[in-house]
């Protein structure tokens, strides 16, 4: 049935090539030429087949030749050629030539017209549409890509050699795989080690990478190193998925994804040779020999057999011919200190020209119970480039909301409290044991500074030049899961050694947790219940926290209160204080500047709201303390007081808003309450950019509380009548000491004028009530006058 079965070829590929409606494949003309049988049946199968590989040829031959027009358009012309130009160029000269696709041409004669005329149109598209839409395939220039992914897609230069040595790193891992599951003969040079040697020659300014992995085939090359951003470790890996079901746990270690990372030798190398012995003993029934691949990364490259001269045992060598401004990556030390930053882990050994380079483990992909205290103690000291041991360690991994492994530190000390600089983040980033960013930014909060150590994730997105991580949200939730590992560490660190914790760890990094308070708002509650503080019920130096501080308070009391002061003595003779002293409650001592913003930001705790004892409105309940002086009848009565209190706002109208008495103070003559709070105080004046010299921002109007049964106040209110000029001066310097006791005087040196005065004041009464008479003997009378008494005794 020859002649039928060609000329059925012939209907189905005019119908599927003409795709028009108008062509129809009646059933006579089917029915004159082939009987129903199954034989038939059986050879239109064939022929439909046949079809469908004839009609994949055609395409391939038709994309080939107007790939050729196009690369020959733009090589002529400077200018750009819009799309539609394009694919009218193409079309017309689809028309013009008539048999177009060459060694087609016979077939092509067989057709009708309307199958050329067909088969013409659809060369510059994929899909034509009865719609008139065209579907197109976007274009490249291969050798401006070549530019931009040798030039531009990498921020530091250094990054090549990480690039080249996790592309070996892969061809030693499918290496291992193959010859544990594939039945391929990879027995090519049984006997050579699994390993990445790098020599460096400063006399010819080249530097070499070795490996004797799984080496590259011809088309190995041609697929892998002759196409940009075709990746050979993905190809692989979807290889092996399909070979074996999905099952390739073992090949998590590949490190390559985006086949761009072999380009990056052309960033220093003005040449680059690539000589390869495949590991396969034959390849397509062919013994395998050695190759040599070599490009100037210009647009072209070429292949050829390796001569016997040089030898190259099986793997890959690639060899780079250093520009002459990249003279330095042929200096071993140089090269050296790149590895052992950015490769210092991976899994094969690295030899430096003989020298192994990557002695460390990774020590975050062991499991934890297999690492000993001597192992974290040389780990943490390269990671962190110190030489004290670590306080604290956390070994952990999870699987949401990616898979991770950590290995974190918290040092002995940190060297911000010593004057020096703001330290940079101590947690660095690596994929696959491969650094990706050091000490990075993204990963852990800025309040965790501090910590130290490693944050491996296997599938990590990151960007094509592999420098950092690219889905910012995916990032900030891994951010979140480190977070809320190493507070929950932390928080267990107090249950088991809290005297470790109070006595070592919170002195020294405490104000890191505060700074968390007051910046990281989703971690607020969790980082307040590892602060400590003195209390007024504690003793000097004993530290509690505010869930202690809870314990301790009486059922009535709904709120937490807290005290700013330089230190415990000033805390506990503060004016402030005296009303918790007489209702018998605690308060905490707070003697950091940013512990006044850690308060304000915090605002409550566990459902109860935090005060400042400073406050005017704090209620207390009853006294348990009594006070005998508010019993025994004396200071001003209620309408003496407000009279007092009437003249010390005419008087400190420049100063005060409000004047009143109150009964929360006992051994202090006033406060100010409600007042701004000194630590926010001074930090403004310290950021105040605009006050010029001897300027200062204004105190607002205060509120004044008075004693009215301390003496100072009552001697006041007799003052003012008497003397009225010495009662404006006990007044004024009545407010600065409430200023000073609430920390917010500016400068204490505009008091000496004034205190001066007072004094005066003083000398003069004491002068004035001296008896007249009164002579003073000098020195050597008073002594002859010793003398004669002795004498007489």
């Amino acid at each position: 049935h020859q002649k039928e079965l060609k000329s059925i070829i012939l209907v189905l590929l005019r119908a599927l090539l003409c795709r028009s409606k108008r062509f129809i494949i009646k059933k006579t003309y089917v029915r004159q030429r082939v009987s129903i049988t199954m034989t038939t049946v059986t050879a239109m199968s064939r022929a439909v087949s046949m079809q469908r590989r004839l009609i994949a040829s055609v395409t391939w031959q038709r994309h080939r030749y107007f790939s050729c027009v196009n690369s020959m358009a733009a090589a002529t012309t400077t200018t750009t050629v819009p799309a539609y130009q394009v694919v009218a160029f193409q079309n017309i000269n689809s028309c013009v030539n008539g048999s177009s696709i060459g060694h087609h041409s016979n077939r092509r004669r067989h057709m009708s017209r309307a199958g050329q005329v067909a088969l013409m149109s659809t060369t510059a598209t994929d899909t034509n549409t009865n719609s008139g839409t065209t579907k197109m395939e976007f274009q490249a220039e291969t050798k401006q890509l070549l530019d931009i992914v040798t030039h531009s897609l990498y921020t530091d230069k250094e990054v090549f050699l990480r690039e080249l040595v996790s592309n070996a790193s892969d061809a030693l891992e499918k290496l291992r795989h193959l010859r544990a599951v594939s039945s391929q003969q990879t027995n090519v040079d049984p006997d050579v080690p699994m390993e990445i040697r790098i020599s460096t020659d400063d006399e010819n300014n080249t530097i070499t990478i070795t490996d004797t992995g799984v080496g590259l085939t011809r088309k190995e090359m041609m697929d892998n190193l002759g196409t940009i951003a075709r990746s050979g470790s993905k190809n692989f890996l979807k290889e092996q998925e399909l070979a074996q079901e999905g099952m390739v746990d073992g090949l998590t270690s590949i490190i390559g994804k985006f086949g761009v990372g072999f380009y990056s030798a052309f960033m220093v190398g003005s040449k680059v040779e690539v000589r390869s012995k495949s590991a396969y003993e034959e390849v397509e029934g062919e013994k395998s020999t050695p190759l040599l691949w070599c490009s100037e990364g210009i647009g072209s490259y070429e292949i050829s057999e390796l001569s016997p001269e040089v030898t190259q045992v099986r793997g890959a060598s690639i060899v780079i011919h250093l520009k002459e401004d990249m003279a330095e990556y042929a200096d071993a030390s140089r090269v050296e200190s790149i590895l052992k930053k950015y490769s210092n882990f991976v899994t094969f050994p690295i030899f430096l020209n003989g020298k192994r380079v990557n002695t460390m483990d990774a020590v975050w992909s062991i499991e934890p119970n297999k690492v000993t205290d001597e192992m974290h103690s040389e780990f943490y000291k390269y990671v962190s480039n110190a030489f004290d041991e670590p306080l604290y360690n956390l070994h952990f991994r999870v699987d949401a909301p990616l898979e991770m492994k950590a290995l974190l530190y918290v040092p002995s000390f940190h060297t911000e409290k010593y004057g020096m600089e703001r330290m940079e983040p101590g947690v660095s980033l690596y994929s696959r044991k491969v650094l990706v960013l050091s000490k990075s930014t993204d990963i852990v909060p800025d309040w965790m500074r501090f910590v130290k150590g490693v944050v491996d994730s296997e599938d990590l997105p990151l960007s094509i030049s592999r420098e950092k991580p690219q889905d910012t949200a995916l990032i900030k939730k891994l951010r979140g899961a480190l977070t809320r590992k190493f507070i929950s560490h932390l928080t267990s660190m107090v249950k088991k050694s809290p005297d470790q914790y109070k006595n070592e760890f919170f002195p020294e990094f405490g104000h890191f947790l505060k700074e968390g308070i007051a910046q990281d708002y989703e971690f607020q509650d969790k980082l307040a219940k590892l602060l400590y503080f003195e209390s007024s019920k504690t003793v000097a130096g004993e530290m509690t926290n505010l869930n202690e501080y809870i314990s301790r308070c009486p059922a009535e009391q709904k709120d937490l209160y807290y005290l700013c002061a330089p230190n415990r003595e000033l805390a506990m003779e503060s004016p402030y204080l005296e009303a918790f002293k007489k209702s018998d409650r605690e308060v905490i001592f707070v003697y950091s500047a940013i512990d006044d913003f850690v308060m304000t930001n915090l605002s409550k705790f566990e459902g109860r709201n935090l005060i400042s004892a400073e406050k005017s409105n704090i209620d207390l309940g009853e006294d348990k303390g009594g006070d005998e002086e508010e019993d025994n009848g004396s200071g001003l009565s209620h309408v003496e007081a407000q009279e007092l209190c009437e003249w010390l706002q005419t008087t400190l109208k420049d100063k005060v808003a409000k004047t009143r008495v109150t009964t929360r103070l006992s051994g202090s003559p006033a406060v100010i309450t409600d007042h701004e709070s000194g630590a926010l105080r001074r930090m403004m004046r310290l950021v105040d950019t605009k006050a010029g010299p001897g300027l200062s921002q204004e105190l607002p109007l205060q509120t004044l509380e008075v004693n009215p049964k301390h003496p100072i106040i009552v001697g006041l209110n007799t003052v003012k009548t008497s003397q009225p000029e010495l009662a404006v001066i006990l007044a004024d310097q009545i407010l600065d000491n409430c200023f000073v006791a609430a920390g917010i005087m500016d400068d204490s040196r505009s008091m000496l004028p004034r205190l001066n005065d007072i004094l005066l004041c003083l000398v003069n009464d004491a002068k004035s009530k001296a008896p007249p008479n009164t002579v003073v003997e000098d020195n050597e009378d008073a002594s002859k006058k010793q003398d004669q008494v002795e004498i007489e005794k």
